[in-house]
This record gives structure tokens, C-alpha cells and sequence, in this order.
């Protein structure tokens, strides 16, 4: 029996408002320990607004399901 402590936490969906015409899906990667955070990028500042961690596929599916996204480009 689990206590949730480490449930799969999407802080901002799907309260987060996704602007196709001014943001652009985006998987930030690290190189060194390859942590990976989905969000989106605005595409004039430049600004990351983080959405969600991804530590399988699954996570990106979900990621991409909820946002309704075929494709993420990925930054390092």
C-alpha cells in the first residue's frame, strides 16, 4: 500500500493555458545527469514555463495527450 509521495505531478495541467501562436512545446534536457522537464517555450522572450518532469515515456505521452501535441522538440 503506497502513500503517494511520489505520485506523477503535473503542477500546472491542465490548468496551464497552451498558446499554440505565441509558445512552442519543448522537452528541456540535461546533458550531465539527462533530467528531462516538459513545458513551453514563448517563442519572442524566450521564457521556459515548466510543466511537468519526465522520467519515461509514459510521462511523455501524458505530456503530449493532454496537450494534444504530435511532436516535442527537445533542448539541451
Amino acid at each position: 500500500m503506497g502513500f503517494g509521495f511520489f505520485k506523477s505531478k503535473i503542477p500546472n495541467a491542465p490548468s496551464y493555458k497552451y498558446d499554440p501562436e505565441i509558445e512552442k512545446p519543448i522537452i528541456k534536457a540535461s546533458i550531465c545527469n539527462g533530467e528531462q522537464v516538459a513545458g513551453f517555450k514563448n517563442k519572442t522572450t524566450g521564457q521556459f514555463s515548466e510543466v511537468m518532469f519526465i522520467r519515461d515515456n509514459s510521462d511523455l505521452n501524458l505530456f503530449m495527450k493532454t496537450y494534444g501535441l504530435d511532436h516535442v522538440d527537445k533542448e539541451y
